[in-house]
């Protein structure tokens, strides 16, 4: 019987993203996707620690017959912490759903425009709007100092909320980027980015 051997990165790269377009990079959107790329990178090892944490909690459950409130708490807040980080830096690498049925009909151009108004008229206002309601939900609960409502849970409860406003505060500033890299593709302003091909060679070897 034959074998078959699948490339599923090749598979990925043909299909998942055919109707996305390259925009040039500038120093600024390079600068903000930096950030937005550190956070990411280094969001990740929170799964390890939850990993970590949850086999402990089983394992203090069922060998040791005790577990802690504050432990089992950590778990949900590493989960938020992870989750909410990861959405700029899907974001910035379009491992977002897109309607690629129809995009991929268009020109890039059609693309651009498409991107840079649903990204100014929806995306922005949306971060703002969750922004300006989680300030002074972080604010209260920082000024109250809350803890957990359960015994022996968590305290200062302002730590894992004002995770809300950092993650919603990255997703802005790389739907931002974004933006101005698609004005950018149409106008050229600001001035693209060159790029050295001797680096980007040896980067990616």
């Amino acid at each position: 019987m034959a074998e078959y051997k699948i490339d599923l990165e090749k598979v990925e790269e043909a299909v998942a993203h055919k109707a996305t377009v390259v925009y040039p990079r500038t120093l600024i959107t390079d600068f903000m996707e930096n950030i937005v790329e550190f956070f990411g990178r280094y969001s990740s090892l929170v799964w390890i620690v939850l990993m970590l944490l949850i086999v402990g909690n089983v394992l203090m459950r069922y060998i040791l017959g005790t577990n802690f409130i504050a432990l089992e708490e950590l778990q949900w807040h590493l989960f938020a912490v992870g989750f909410m980080l990861a959405l700029s830096y899907c974001f910035l690498h379009d491992g977002h759903v897109r309607v690629d049925v129809l995009a991929e009909h268009f020109q890039p151009k059609t693309r651009a425009i498409i991107e840079i108004i649903g990204i100014l008229v929806f995306f922005l206002p949306f971060c703002y709007l969750i922004l300006s309601y989680a300030y002074p939900f972080v604010e209260r609960s920082y000024r109250i100092s809350e803890i957990s409502a359960a015994p022996g849970g968590l305290p200062m409860r302002w730590i894992i909320k004002s995770v809300i406003l950092l993650a919603f505060g990255l997703l802005f500033m790389a739907g931002l980027s974004r933006m101005i890299r698609a004005f950018a593709f149409l106008t050229g302003f600001p001035a693209p980015r060159k790029i050295d091909s001797t680096h980007n060679n040896n980067t990616s070897t």
